[in-house]
């Protein structure tokens, strides 16, 4: 007899910096599968979650996350060690795992929550974000979208979304 498996719908806790010289970084670029399995891979990555950020609903569920009325997007909050991974390498995976141009998708998912989206959490990240976009719209004819904001709360998303990929998902 086999077993059905059950989704993991409880909420983890909010990462937060495991070490005293390690940072915050929030991105977000489409499906939130994708963006944190291509951080995981990398050196100085201490801790990867995906959740929503960037909207008004407070604790919202995938399926809010999905009608568009939260204002939500998917995205990956990563603690890393900058002494290992830099800012700037961090926007450079960024841009290279996305395509900044398509507004409100990434491919064939399509609304608001798909948006591309860096999340600051500091003035110097800020700036390194602006200065990459600029650099970053040179490579592109038609503008880039991304938008770069100041991160606010942040919601994990469930628990059968975490590590999705890493997991066979």
């Amino acid at each position: 007899m086999g077993t059905s498996a059950t989704k993991d719908f409880s909420i983890p806790q909010i990462i937060q910096p495991t070490k005293e010289s390690s940072q915050l970084a929030t991105f977000a670029a489409g499906c939130f599968w994708s963006v944190e399995l291509v951080y995981q891979r990398k050196d100085g990555i201490l801790q990867s979650q995906v959740g929503y950020t960037g909207g008004s609903q407070e604790n919202p569920s995938y399926k809010d996350v999905c009608s568009g009325s939260t204002g939500h997007a998917e995205a990956v909050r990563l603690e890393y060690d900058p002494a290992v991974l830099s800012y700037p390498d961090m926007l450079k995976i960024f841009w290279n795992k996305h395509n900044p141009t398509q507004g409100n998708r990434q491919g064939n998912d399509v609304g608001s929550q798909y948006r591309s989206a860096i999340f600051y959490h500091s003035e110097e990240q800020k700036a390194l974000a602006e200065q990459s976009k600029a650099e970053r719209q040179k490579a592109y004819e038609t503008p880039i979208t991304t938008q770069i904001v100041p991160a606010g709360p942040f919601y994990p998303a469930e628990g059968y979304h975490q590590r999705y990929l890493e997991n066979g998902g």
